[in-house]
C-alpha cells in the first residue's frame, strides 16, 4: 500500500508563487508515475502534471508555461513549482501515482488526501 502525503499549499497573491511536494512511502518498488490533479469547487477533479520515472512530463494546456513539475527518484518525492499564479488556479491540488501513466483518473492507483491552494485576486 502506497501512502502519498502532499505539503506546500496555502494562500498566494495573484502572481505570486507557490511549491507543492509530495512524498511517496511503502513501495517496495520505484514508482513510475507521479504527478497531480486538482479540483476546484463545483467541478470535477482535473488532471495537471505528470512525471515518468525517466523525466518525461506532460502538462494540462492551463499550466503550460506556468507550471513546473520535477521529482526526486532517490526519495519518491514529487514537486509542483506553480508561478504566476491565478484566482482559477485556486483548488485542492492531489498527488496521484500510478504504473505506467495517470494522464487519466482510472490508471490512477493512489492518491493523497490533497493540499488546498487559494489564490486571491
Amino acid at each position: 500500500q502506497v501512502q502519498l502525503v502532499e505539503s506546500g499549499g496555502g494562500l498566494v497573491q495573484a502572481g505570486g508563487s507557490l511549491r507543492l511536494s509530495c512524498a511517496a512511502s511503502g513501495s517496495r518498488f520505484m514508482i513510475n508515475a507521479m504527478g497531480w490533479y486538482r479540483q476546484a469547487p463545483g467541478k470535477q477533479r482535473e488532471f495537471v502534471a505528470a512525471i515518468i520515472r525517466g523525466g518525461s512530463t506532460n502538462y494540462a494546456d492551463s499550466v503550460k508555461g506556468r507550471f513546473t513539475i520535477s521529482r526526486d527518484n532517490a526519495k519518491n518525492t514529487v514537486y509542483l513549482q506553480m508561478n504566476s499564479l491565478k484566482p482559477e488556479d485556486t483548488a485542492v491540488y492531489y498527488c496521484a501515482s500510478g504504473g505506467l501513466t495517470i494522464a487519466t483518473m482510472g490508471m490512477v492507483d493512489y492518491w493523497g488526501v490533497g493540499t488546498l491552494v487559494t489564490v486571491s485576486s
